[in-house]
């Protein structure tokens, strides 16, 4: 076998962090025909380190339009807590920087129009330019003018030549999703005005490797990703970082600024006592990297052991939320439906399809009441207070939430 190489640097991939074995596609929540058909693909998910620009790279055996495909079942809106976490960003932005009805905001990867929604509310002008066109209806329904499209270098150009220059760019939760790092942070110069300011926002791998955060793993990730790393990838295409916030999304996640090399936005201490974390975390020597497959076992077994444990005591447990990182952790310890129930989301476009590998169905949070588990399984941990919160309900026949990152918790 040919041996793997950068990403962004070309240079070889010798360095692993984990390999999470054959895993089906995150998001390919399956219909009762599609299970009923077999056939599900499964695909190496297998993760290593760049020891030169120290990039953390997933293996990319599925292609990226089989991934992001025009019945992807990812929609922003349907989390309360991250529609309120993007109102909270757009009023800042507008506060900051002081974006009017002459300004332009674009987002890259808008999904559903979840964020846009308050520049429009605001009466600042925006566009969204999404790849997958079922959730760029769903923004346009909204009033989110939305283009279609892969972001990259010449889809950029493109637009720049229709006149298109942004004062304030935005790419939440995309900059992992791409499998040409380079070429895709390569659009944003073209696109963004000499003081123009982009910002992205990503899960920070400085987190993902304290607290053990492997279930973020999966296919539409290409990359994880420091505060290290990107700043050569925004070099390498004429931009700089000049601040950045540490936030609670995602387990722990960066809001990075950024700029042309010649704009005048001056940086901040906040960029300099990030990049002292990750250095005092040693994220540019192979330490944290090599120890991280046997803390991840460690989880994983937790989780089994707690399941074994529930069924001999026979206990019913279900799980809440269909979430990709859920699939993650569910199809790494072999987790199928006899042992996990059902799940329960709030998105409709779930509801009724299956979970990818462990196969287990998925109902509206309504019908917790009707099964009535003994424990509800929390697979996005990240959101578990608003979890808690919503399905309090439990709690009337005894139940009690369970959260297995980074151990095993069960909360009554």
């Amino acid at each position: 076998m040919t041996q793997p190489t950068c990403r962004f640097c070309r240079a070889p991939l010798a360095l692993d962090l984990i390999d999470l074995g054959q895993q089906p596609l995150s998001n390919a929540y399956l219909t009762r025909a599609k299970l009923d058909a077999g056939g599900e693909g499964f695909y190496p998910l297998h993760v290593r380190v760049c020891e030169q620009c120290w990039l953390v790279q997933a293996d990319d055996p599925v292609a990226h339009d089989a991934i992001f495909d025009d019945d992807y079942a990812y929609f922003s809106s349907y989390s309360a807590s991250w529609v309120a976490h993007a109102k909270r960003y757009a009023e800042a932005m507008k506060a900051r920087f002081g974006l009017g009805p002459s300004s332009l905001v674009a987002e890259v990867a808008s999904n559903d129009g979840y964020l846009l929604q308050h520049f429009v509310a605001m009466g600042v002008p925006v566009l969204g330019i999404e790849p997958t066109a079922n959730t760029a209806a769903a923004a346009i329904d909204r009033g989110v003018p939305t283009e279609v499209a892969f972001f990259n270098a010449r889809a950029a150009a493109e637009m720049k030549a229709r006149g298109i220059q942004a004062d304030l760019m935005a790419g939440n939760n995309v900059l992992a999703h791409v499998p040409d790092i380079a070429d895709f942070v390569a659009g944003f110069p073209i696109l963004l005005k000499s003081e123009g300011v982009l910002t992205f926002e990503f899960p920070h791998l400085l987190k993902l490797i304290e607290l053990v955060q492997f279930d973020t793993i999966y296919h539409e990730h290409f990359s994880y990703l420091s505060l290290l790393a990107v700043e050569k990838v925004l070099a390498a295409n004429g931009m700089r970082a000049f601040d950045v916030e540490q936030l609670p999304t995602h387990g722990g996640s960066l809001r990075l600024f950024c700029a042309h090399q010649g704009a005048s936005h001056a940086e901040t201490p906040a960029l300099r006592d990030v990049r002292a974390a990750e250095a005092a975390a040693g994220l540019d020597t192979r330490a944290p990297y090599e120890s991280f497959t046997a803390r991840a076992e460690a989880v994983r077994d937790g989780l089994l052991v707690f399941l074994d444990r529930a069924a001999a005591e026979g206990k019913r447990v279900a799980a809440y939320g269909a979430a990709a990182k859920g699939n993650t952790f569910l199809n790494y310890a072999g987790v199928t439906a006899p042992r996990i129930e059902a799940v329960f989301d709030a998105n409709p476009h779930k509801q009724g399809r299956y979970l990818p590998g462990s196969h287990a169905p998925i109902l509206a949070p309504s019908e917790v009441a009707t099964m009535r588990p003994d424990y509800l399984l929390i697979l996005p941990w990240n959101l578990k207070d608003e979890i808690i919160g919503q399905m309090a309900t439990i709690r009337d026949w005894g139940g009690k939430f369970v959260i297995a990152v980074p151990t095993i918790e069960v909360i009554d």
